[in-house]
This record gives structure tokens, sequence and C-alpha cells, in this order.
């Protein structure tokens, strides 16, 4: 009988065997199931009260918001003028480019003194191109070009840069879109609104004037007295208007019996333009208020 006893306990072990090998979560089964999906059991497999806890997936970092514009003295908004004759206006943010403008800010105007802006910046970054340093006389015939708005001066400078070539080399620069010289004279050169607000951006971001004389330039046209210092920064306190840099224009054409009054003025990342023309019997500072009205109304 004793091997009868003897098969049966080990039949006992076989089935008892067998068992663990189907038993959920036993080891063995674990084991059985690794070989029939080709894997190598693992630890956490044979001791399920050792098992890891799957981490958790790691948030990507919360990208922070771009920071915000500071507000510029001016922004844009409607314009409304009752005046006589033709007046545009147009502005732009030098931080974005955007322009701004009224719906006939591409129309032109003769610019008369306010193309002097230009006529120095050309000069000056013509002179440090060839290497030259200006003489003390052109010096001075720029600066009173600027502050003074002297004609005589800006004759002088108008032919050495080449006359009306000068305002090609301004198209260019400045990519305008809307201006044309006219003949040999620089009074009657046209720019639009648009296109002015443009030549301030030229010549606050240096391309006009260049690297060596920019910084210059700006403090010229912020020197600006006289009877030239009108229009867009008598809009603001007069904090402000110290550190606002401007050319203006105005004269009479006697054939059309009209003024053609001009502003240009560059602030703290912004530029602005105002053409006018209206009946010669209202005079020059007629045109310098509706400037100043505009820039008013633009004002934040």
């Amino acid at each position: 009988m004793w091997w009868l006893i003897g098969g049966t306990a080990l039949m006992g072990l076989v089935l008892a065997g067998v068992g663990l090998r189907t038993l959920p979560g036993s080891p063995l089964a674990a084991e059985a199931a690794s070989r029939w999906e080709g894997t190598t059991p693992s630890s956490s497999a044979s001791s399920p009260g050792s098992q890891k806890p799957t981490p958790s997936p790691t948030p990507s970092p919360t990208p922070k918001p771009s920071p915000s514009l500071k507000p510029l003295a001016v922004r844009p908004a409607k314009v409304s003028i009752d005046a006589s004759g033709w007046w545009s206006w147009s502005m732009i943010d030098r931080r974005t480019g955007k322009v701004y403008g009224s719906s006939n800010m591409t129309q032109t105007n003769t610019t008369a003194s306010l193309i002097k802006s230009w006529i120095g910046a050309d000069y000056l970054r013509r002179a440090a191109e060839s290497g030259q340093t200006p003489s003390d006389v052109r010096m001075q015939q720029l600066t009173i070009m600027i502050r003074d708005s002297d004609n005589e001066a800006a004759q002088s400078l108008w032919e050495a840069v080449g006359g009306s070539a000068s305002i090609g080399r301004l198209i260019r620069t400045c990519k305008l879109t809307d201006s044309s010289a006219y003949k040999n004279m620089w009074s009657n050169t046209r720019l639009s609104a648009r296109d002015t607000a443009r030549l301030g951006v030229c010549i606050a971001d240096g391309r006009a004037a260049g690297p060596k004389w920019t910084k210059w330039l700006i403090n010229e046209m912020r020197a600006v007295r006289g009877v030239g210092d009108f229009g867009i920064r008598k809009a603001f306190p007069a904090s402000t208007q110290k550190n606002i840099a401007i050319k203006n224009g105005w004269v009479t054409r006697d054939a059309l019996g009209e003024w053609h009054v001009n502003c240009l003025a560059i602030g703290d990342g912004w530029t602005m333009g105002v053409m006018t023309r209206y009946p010669a019997s209202l005079g020059y500072e007629y045109g310098a208020k509706i400037c100043q009205n505009v820039a008013r109304q633009l004002k934040s």
C-alpha cells in the first residue's frame, strides 16, 4: 500500500503545482503568463505588494504671457476737425509698426521746410559713409536749417546732396510709397501724411542719418525754436514737449492762393504727420492749429 499512498501524495503535489500556476495573482501564474507572452517576469510581478506607483506625468510649464506694451503718449482715435480746405494725418506706433490715419492719409502735399529734416539726415549719413567729418561751416548750416528753418542753409545743403536725387534716396531708404520729388526744388517735394510719419520712423531708427549722427539730428529737432516751433508738440504738457522732435513746413502758394502747412513729430515710441492746405487769407497759424488739434485728439 505504500506505493499507493506515495503515488497519491505525488499526485497531490502535481495538482497543487498546477493550481498555483492557474491561481490568479500567484507568482507561478505570473511566471507562466510571462512565458506565454515571451517576457521575463519582473520582481514586482512576483511580489504584488512591492509594486511601485506609476509616476504621474510631469506637467508642462505654463507659458508666461507676453509682457504688455506700455501705453504711448498717443493712441489711434477718430479725429474730427471743423476746418476749411484740406487736411490729413497719420500716426505710427514704432514698437509694432502699425500705421493709423485719416482716410486720405495717402494723398500728398508740398512739404515746404518739413523736408529739411531729410536734407540734414541725408547729408550727415553720406558724409559718414564717405569717412568725412563735416566742417564747422556745414555743421552751423545744419543747425540753423533745423532749428531756425534757414532757407539759404537748406539750399546750400540741398545742392551738396545732389538736389532731387536726394528725394530718390529718401523714398528708397525710408520705403515711402506715396511721395515724389519736384524738378529740383526741395520746397515742392510732395509727401503724404503717411509718408511723413514714415520719415519720422526712418529718422528715429537711424536709417536716415546713420548711426553716427542720428542722436545729434534728433536733438537738433528737439531744439526747434522761433516761428517754426508750433503744431503737434504744443498739444502736450511742457515736460513732454521738450522730448518731442519736430520739423514743420509752411509756405504760401501764391499761384494757388493757398497756405501749405505741415507738421512732423517724433515722440517716445511714436511718430505723427499732419498735412494741411487752405485759403491763404487764413494765415499760417490756421494750419498750425490744425496740427495741434489733431495731436490733441490723438493724445492719450
